[in-house]
């Protein structure tokens, strides 16, 4: 059981002075290039989406946390799961990140996968990385709720992420030797 630490603080509640328009908050933070994940989960069928929110959390104990849109169809079938994997899409995967970002209607339709050995939710073929969670905390925020998970398994594949910058898919380039 974890202890909970008391920073001798609390936030307080400011309320927002500017509006921020919609457009410029996408596109500035679109500056930042983040990951593409596939996140999914067994629900009498298997059931996934795509993930950019996806980050480590902790080491002691492994934790690590999503966010996922309050309308989405994968978030309670994920919570009532309790499991759930984050599949680190390879560079190659650009299709499966949109087949499972969009409305497909059946998003796992000949997609290769296994069951996980330990939560038995889906590990997509091909994908660099998996890491098995199951569900620790959901934190409704705004339109999204932050999943929590605690770490049950990990694993890794060969090749480079799937990264994404400024709207579109890009390719990892390592940084030239000074």
């Amino acid at each position: 059981m974890d202890t909970p630490v008391d920073h001798g603080s609390r936030i307080a509640s400011r309320p927002a002075k500017v509006a921020v328009d919609e457009k410029e908050f996408r596109r500035t933070l679109g500056r930042f290039c983040t990951g593409i994940t596939v996140v999914t989960t067994m629900d009498a069928e298997p059931v996934g989406f795509s993930c950019q929110s996806f980050a480590s959390l902790s080491l002691q104990p492994p934790l690590v946390t999503f966010s996922v849109a309050n309308r989405s169809r994968s978030l309670p079938r994920i919570l009532r799961s309790g499991a759930f994997t984050v599949n680190i899409l390879a560079a190659h995967q650009a299709p499966l990140a949109r087949r499972f970002g969009g409305p497909h209607p059946d998003r796992f339709a000949d997609v290769d996968w296994r069951p996980a050995p330990v939560t038995g939710t889906p590990h997509l073929s091909g994908a660099v990385a998996w890491v098995d969670a199951s569900v620790r905390d959901a934190i409704p925020s705004g339109d999204h709720t932050i999943v929590i998970g605690h770490v049950t398994d990990v694993r890794t594949g060969p090749g480079d992420p799937l990264l994404y910058y400024a709207g579109d898919f890009c390719l990892r380039r390592p940084y030239p030797s000074p």
